[in-house]
């Protein structure tokens, strides 16, 4: 129920923002989408250190916690090697990173078409270094639900670009033009794979013995009126959205944080576990894990589209400067939202999922 009641609110309230401006809601139902030459506003000063203030206040004591609690963890347990697939990922990812980078005449038409390559790649080396680490891996203990992140992952990176033609932060450049049969097919691949990325690292980093010393109990934090706070955190999403179509410059931001609210709060209202409920009971592995993850791909995202002849860019107010890659150094705090969305979806899966390996042995007691 969350997750479909949440699509539907991220789909409709952008466009009533919009036409509520005086914008014409035709224009972002348009596929293949244009993402729109909007006059974002200059480079403000006070709004970069204000917002740099922040993300540093909101962000420094998890750092602190990591570096100062790692070292009450146990001995890691004995490594097993690294599997065959996992050298084989390796080779792959190479292989299109060559390609991506390459400017060689005769690679122009596979460069439009390395991201999806590279990121199966990279997940399929995460999961080697976690089977080495651990014995198991998401790939191969839960397959169904692993193979099932693919094509949730894609309607989930669709519902991003829908929420960008508002907002016009980021566009894509240097390919050619492509059918809407073409650009669906084309998109939908590499946006398969997000969501299996980016919860591959949180389990590998969850895995960590250093991270789970510091943060399984840490300070425990739940808001004086759980449910009054879920219903506040509810409207505010609700109006961060309805902003994103009607002052687009001044609430982009909630493009990333305003999903998750709406999930996490839904999901409070209705007394259901969610991504951060272990934070109650002082565990906070589960949100710095998520976020942590997302940024972590998200370096590689920005890593190897700079290099790629097919590629985004970005324009975002008041805060484009200090460029890492192509993104704006403060645009990465987008990531840390962002790692919580997908851990929520993640967790939706899963309770919707049987594992094959129930399955297997409830046939076999019969």
């Amino acid at each position: 129920m969350e997750i479909a009641l949440t699509m539907l609110l991220a789909f409709f309230l952008p466009l009533a923002g919009a036409a509520a401006a005086g914008k014409s809601p035709g224009f972002y139902l348009q596929f293949p989408p244009k993402t729109p030459d909007l006059p974002h506003a200059p480079f403000s000063w006070p709004v970069f250190v204000g917002l740099a203030l922040f993300i540093l206040a909101a962000t420094a004591p998890l750092v602190l916690r990591f570096f100062r609690g790692r070292g009450r963890a146990g001995a890691r347990g004995p490594a097993g090697p690294f599997p065959w697939w996992g050298c084989a990922g390796l080779a792959a990812g190479a292989a299109a990173w060559g390609v991506a980078w390459s400017r060689f005449p005769w690679m122009g038409e596979l460069q439009a078409h390395t991201f999806t390559p590279l990121w199966l790649s990279f997940i399929l080396v995460v999961n080697a270094v976690l089977h080495r680490r651990t014995g198991r891996s998401p790939l191969l203990s839960e397959t169904r639900r692993f193979l099932l992140l693919f094509p949730a992952s894609a309607a989930f990176w669709w519902s991003f670009e829908y929420l960008n033609r508002f907002v016009g932060n980021w566009r894509y450049v240097g390919g050619r033009e492509f059918g809407a049969g073409e650009y669906f097919l084309f998109a939908t691949l590499p946006f398969s794979t997000v969501l299996p990325a980016v919860l591959s690292v949180r389990e590998l980093i969850l895995s960590c013995p250093g991270f789970d010393a510091a943060f399984r109990d840490w300070r425990r934090f739940s808001p004086w009126r759980p449910r009054a706070a879920a219903a506040t955190a509810l409207l505010f999403a609700c109006a961060g959205l309805l902003g994103v179509g009607f002052a687009p410059d001044l609430v982009y931001p909630l493009v990333w944080v305003a999903p998750p609210l709406l999930l996490l709060s839904l999901a409070a209202l209705r007394g259901r576990p969610h991504a951060l409920s272990g934070i109650a009971g002082g565990d906070w592995r589960g949100f710095c894990a998520s976020s942590a993850a997302a940024l972590f791909c998200g370096f590689f995202w920005e890593m190897w589209n700079s290099g790629s002849a097919t590629k985004w860019v970005y324009d975002v107010p008041y805060v484009d400067a200090f460029r890492l890659f192509e993104m704006p150094l403060l645009g990465y705090a987008g990531y840390l939202p962002f790692g919580i969305l997908c851990a929520q979806v993640g967790g939706w899966l899963i309770e919707t999922t049987p594992r094959t390996e129930e399955k297997s042995s409830t046939t076999g007691r019969k």
